[in-house]
């Protein structure tokens, strides 16, 4: 992949805009969109090539992408240099994504308002309620998201997919 196509330009322009809305470097989110829909995996060179981006900011951002777990290294037969490739079942993806989101701003929030919590005990009565509510929503939602992620990415994605049935069959129809 030498040079891209308008729809290849389009999809990676996008994806590095969306990557800065979810706080991530607009390199990155670029070299990850890049790595996604390239057919083979792809070395740091042509990745600042193909991207016109600085060969130090192409080792950065690839750094970064492993440590969110999202691309490895590759090797491939007769060629010295490390080759990248993205996930590229788009559920696993976004599964593995989510669990680093939650170790990195979740699990510590959840720490912090477990310790403000206890703290509080000689807050007044609404910071007391205010604290423990979402506390309660956060230790709530944690679990829920540690019971799903248990399941098979293809029971998820029939959860998912389920969408208004399931709201129906509780007697909830959307309205």
């Amino acid at each position: 992949m030498k040079t891209l196509t308008p729809v290849q330009q389009k999809f990676i322009l996008h994806w590095g805009k969306m990557g800065t809305q979810w706080g991530i470097n607009r390199t990155v989110a670029q070299i990850h969109a890049l790595l996604y829909i390239s057919p083979e995996p792809l070395d740091a060179e042509t990745i600042a090539q193909v991207l016109s981006v600085a060969r130090s900011n192409v080792s950065t951002s690839l750094w970064e992408l492993q440590g969110w777990g999202i691309i490895k290294t590759v090797h491939l037969l007769g060629d010295r240099r490390d080759h990248y490739e993205s996930i590229q079942d788009v559920w696993e993806m976004f599964r593995v994504v989510l669990d680093e989101r939650k170790k990195r701003e979740i699990d510590p929030t959840l720490a912090l308002l477990r310790d403000c919590v206890q703290e509080a005990k000689g807050e007044d009565r609404t910071t007391r309620e205010r604290l423990a509510g979402l506390l309660d929503f956060f230790e709530t939602m944690s679990g829920w998201y540690i019971q799903i992620n248990r399941l098979p990415v293809k029971t998820v994605k029939k959860f998912v997919k389920m969408g208004d049935r399931v709201l129906k069959s509780m007697g909830l129809g959307a309205e």
